[in-house]
């Protein structure tokens, strides 16, 4: 075990032999929303059921949201109900092998109060690891929806974020790759750039050349030297519509800069108004 909401392919094996975790696949594809399903069917960890980020992760896309709004509390429930979970059981959440997708899962049960973690390494470090797949649906006795509420304070809005601009007293760090902040490529959304004054971390930048995420110590460092943050604890965390978001602040917690903050609309909500302005260019 890395830590408590990272874990390794040993430490998941041993928790799901004596059945004290439920495992969620979040595999997704962008391009083909129907794919991560597919590939959960043919192959998955023993025992893992599937969450859509679409249907499962997200809310009903409206006029003045994001992608992917945060999920109504009694959808979420009932969603965790149908895996079998109940209140304070630990849920370990992966995908392929990054956690871009999974983070959302993770930071979902964060949010609702919940024990959560991940694998690190994701599904690619389950195989290399010569441990088995199942295929075909997970089948499970369904629960009784448990009441969640979530945390607001985890949390910062469109509105928020505008008032603050002139002051800076939300630093945003953007997770998106660095042509897509910039606004040199923009294949997802209506618009390119970034929220004037937000920072630019990809998350790729918290795994090492084996999809694996990097030393607390080495994470911790490159937060605190990331220039214009000056302090860590105050960041609130944006990308495309509030998804790999969520792996920039896992890394910050991994590295113990405390559980910072989401905009869970992020750029694709920002862009909603006109009114709203629009940076481009690199960091300075």
């Amino acid at each position: 075990m890395k830590s408590d909401i990272l874990l390794s392919t040993k430490h998941l094996n041993e928790l799901v032999q004596t059945g004290r975790c439920t495992v969620v696949d979040c595999r997704f594809d962008f391009s083909d929303h129907g794919k991560g399903k597919a590939d959960w069917l043919a192959g998955h960890i023993p025992g893992a059921f599937y969450a859509h980020l679409d249907d499962d992760l997200a809310g009903p896309v409206k006029a003045q949201t994001g992608r992917h709004p945060l999920p109504e509390p009694a959808a979420f429930s009932r969603f965790l109900a149908s895996t079998g979970w109940s209140k304070g059981k630990l849920l370990v959440a992966y995908d392929e092998g990054s956690n871009a997708i999974s983070a959302r899962l993770w930071w979902l049960m964060r949010y609702f109060g919940q024990p959560s973690a991940l694998l690190d390494g994701g599904l690619a470090a389950w195989v290399e690891a010569g441990l088995p797949l199942e295929a075909s649906a997970t089948r499970g006795e369904s629960s009784q929806p448990e009441l969640l509420e979530g945390n607001e304070n985890m949390i910062v809005s469109s509105s928020d974020i505008h008032r603050s601009l002139d002051s800076g007293a939300f630093p945003i760090l953007d997770a998106r790759a660095r042509e897509r902040y910039s606004g040199e490529v923009e294949l997802l959304d209506s618009r390119a750039g970034h929220i004037p004054g937000a920072l630019n971390r990809p998350f790729i930048d918290n795994l090492d050349n084996n999809g694996r995420f990097r030393e607390p110590e080495w994470l911790k460092a490159q937060f605190e030297s990331t220039p214009g943050l000056a302090s860590p604890q105050a960041v609130v965390h944006s990308c495309g519509s509030g998804v790999t978001a969520c792996h920039n602040l896992f890394a910050m917690e991994l590295a113990g800069l405390g559980l910072t903050r989401l905009y869970p609309g992020s750029w694709s909500e920002w862009i909603r108004d006109p009114a709203r302005p629009v940076a481009t260019g690199q960091n300075p």
